[in-house]
């Protein structure tokens, strides 16, 4: 029977964790990271309803007295940095998630007088918590989803071990919303079934959850439900995609020029990521939400991989052109790019084309990228962005810098910030 060793650590409503760490006049009190929409709400606001991705307007009408501020992802990224400067140094297998969660794989520590994986995940919260001051949840169990699954039981701030022999204790009384990738629609056609806790989707036959939920989902989610998962924890992943968004708050009507403003941010953003990162992606995804707050994605796959500026944003433009009637009809709230297909640029193998047509130089991409690796993200900016402010949020990975400077030395306590909030 495999031991219970794999942990999943997850920073507490991680932004607005990291403000009121950095702002003591914020703790204990609801707040609330982004003014448009909700990148992140404290446990005291969660607890009047607000929830990441809400419209702002909506927020503020559930928790009138949350505090709004403006989100600092230098400030996320450095946090995030030195909290996964400790996983590093605990556990010889770190798999990072995204910025704010990773398993961490603890088998055999204990033999070498390193301490059980229950007695290393409290060693883990209370170092991230004295060293980066922030609140840390860790699951621990056999299983990364399992994991996982303990992690979000455990919140806030809190730790959950499931021992060997136990899962199916632990697992089958919880909902079914609580597996990994039980969205509303799934959640939905279950609760038609009169399938509510995950016991009751493990007692169907495999060949009825399929038919149920369809070939994939109903497989992994029955597997799951018995704790089915020989996923290992694997270091060193390469990245799958390089993605960027724009929050454009409150739903209005946004003329063509200023969504292709924000279209060519993304794209400069996202491209020179790659670049850094020695990647090139086939596949150009379009992300948007509407007015309604639902959301959709559209793909364009290119002739070949590339890291260039000039063809992503032809094909990003090309998917928002596409629908400019649904935007102008159902109103936007956040524009997202991500290039996907990613593989090393040395790798690519290129056919060769007759030059009838030659493609885009990357001389400009490298003169942009040389000028602000060395005087900082905003020392060139298209003109067209010049009135729109850096509205762009990307989600890195530990290690990752998004604006190509020396990595910022981690601290313990970093100094609060001087910024005033607003109610």
């Amino acid at each position: 029977m495999p031991r219970a060793s794999i942990l999943h650590a997850d920073l507490d409503a991680f932004f607005a964790s990291v403000e009121q760490r950095d702002d003591p006049g914020l703790r204990g009190k609801p707040v609330i990271v982004g003014p448009g929409v909700v990148l992140a709400a404290s446990y005291e606001a969660r607890r009047f309803g607000v929830r990441s991705a809400m419209g702002g307007a909506r927020a503020r009408r559930l928790c009138p007295d949350a505090i709004v501020v403006p989100p600092r992802f230098s400030a996320y990224v450095e946090a995030s940095k030195a909290v996964f400067a400790i996983f590093h140094d605990l556990a010889p297998t770190v798999e990072a998630i995204s910025i704010d969660e990773a398993f961490l794989d603890v088998r055999g520590l204990e033999t070498i007088g390193l301490g059980t994986p229950g007695e290393i995940a409290v060693r883990l919260r209370r170092r991230v918590r004295a060293e980066v001051g922030l609140p840390l949840s860790v699951g621990v169990a056999s299983t990364k989803h399992l994991a996982k699954v303990a992690s979000n039981a455990a919140k806030p701030d809190g730790l959950r071990i499931v021992a060997a022999g136990r899962e199916a204790a632990f697992l089958h009384p919880l909902p079914v919303e609580a597996l990994w990738g039980v969205g509303p629609a799934t959640r939905t056609k279950l609760h038609a079934a009169g399938i509510r806790t995950v016991g009751q989707l493990a007692a169907l036959d495999e060949v009825d959850a399929v038919d149920l939920l369809g070939r994939g989902a109903g497989r992994r989610l029955h597997a799951i439900a018995h704790n089915r998962d020989p996923r290992r924890v694997r270091s060193g992943r390469g990245r799958r995609s390089i993605g960027s968004q724009s929050a454009l708050g409150p739903s209005r009507a946004r003329s063509p020029a200023e969504l292709e403003a924000i279209a060519a941010g993304l794209a400069d953003r996202v491209c020179r990521r790659a670049r850094r990162a020695e990647r090139v992606g086939r596949t150009v995804v379009l992300r948007l939400r509407f007015g309604d707050y639902a959301r959709a994605t559209r793909s364009k796959t290119l002739s070949h991989p590339t890291a260039a500026t000039e063809p992503v944003l032809h094909a990003l433009r090309s998917l928002l052109a596409a629908e400019d009637d649904v935007i102008r009809r159902r109103g936007l709230t956040l524009l997202g790019l991500t290039l996907t297909n990613l593989e090393r640029a040395d790798a690519t193998g290129t056919q060769l084309e007759l030059p009838f047509d030659r493609g885009p130089s990357m001389a400009l991409d490298s003169a942009t990228d040389a000028i602000r690796d060395r005087f900082g993200t905003r020392a060139l900016q298209r003109a067209a962005l010049l009135k729109q402010g850096d509205r762009a949020s990307a989600w890195l990975m530990p290690g990752e810098d998004p604006d190509g400077l020396p990595p910022p030395r981690p601290t313990a306590r970093p100094s609060p910030p001087t910024r005033p909030a607003t109610r």
